[in-house]
């Protein structure tokens, strides 16, 4: 980790694990550009005000909702939907729960989610990349990229993005495990909403991504895609969504 780390997280009421991926350094020298690339939870817990400032201070202008289909009938689309910002429906688990691929129950020994991201690229590929494209091709405004909680699969999704632009490996793992500081106030917020108590700490525990499981799954990539943007690329990322993601999200002059 670099010694001076901008503050990234957001504070925006009904969100506990908001934050901009802006502010990650870069190889080489520079940022990811700041108001860009956005990752939380899922939405529906946001009033008027949270609408307010993402749409109007944070200028979110579109949303990849990483749930399934049975998350969305159950929870909601969120409340940027109906304030009418573009959400993109791109789920990295199927409505029938995730296959594990070969060599699933070697990566579950190790840590049970490594096969689940292993999972997502191998059985909903085209979601995940349809993703990387999505944010290539905004414009201008932020995408907001969730799930439930905003650790697994947006995790997985914004560590390809970090990569293919060109964060170092320590940082893109350092930002993962971030989320583990907000699993607490993630539980809090869903029990009370619920009415039910919280879980124990060693289940709570359980639930905290850990760097060393981004770091595996990375060093999987490199062996078995010559890495992440290998793997981008043999599933449909052209050079010149390539060159617009990058154009995008790197900063230089940071």
């Amino acid at each position: 980790m670099t010694d001076l780390v901008p503050d990234r997280w957001l504070t925006v009421d009904g969100l506990a694990n908001a934050r901009d991926v802006g502010g990650l350094p870069l190889e080489g020298g520079g940022r990811v550009r700041t108001g860009v690339l956005l990752r939380t939870e899922s939405l529906e817990g946001l009033g008027p005000a949270a609408v307010a400032l993402l749409t109007e201070e944070l200028g979110v202008a579109q949303v990849l909702d990483l749930r399934t289909d049975h998350e969305r009938t159950t929870y909601g689309l969120g409340a940027l939907a109906d304030a009418g910002v573009p959400v993109h429906r791109l789920s990295f688990i199927p409505e029938t729960g995730i296959a594990l691929p070969e060599g699933g129950e070697a990566h579950a020994a190790a840590d049970p989610m490594l096969g689940h991201y292993l999972a997502y690229l191998e059985g909903r590929g085209e979601y995940v990349v349809d993703g990387v494209r999505r944010i290539a091709g905004q414009d201008s405004g932020a995408t907001v990229v969730h799930c439930a909680a905003g650790k697994d699969r947006t995790g997985v999704l914004v560590a390809l993005v970090c990569a293919a632009v060109g964060v170092p490996r320590d940082e893109i793992t350092a930002d993962y495990a971030l989320s583990a500081t907000r699993i607490d106030a993630l539980f809090e917020k869903w029990t009370t909403a619920a009415g039910e108590p919280m879980p124990p700490a060693e289940e709570l525990d359980r639930h905290r991504p850990r760097a060393e499981v981004m770091a595996e799954f990375l060093r999987l990539l490199d062996e078995r895609h010559g890495g992440p943007v290998g793997w981008l690329r043999e599933n449909g990322l052209t050079e010149d969504e390539l060159a617009r993601l990058r154009a995008r999200l790197r900063d230089e002059s940071a």
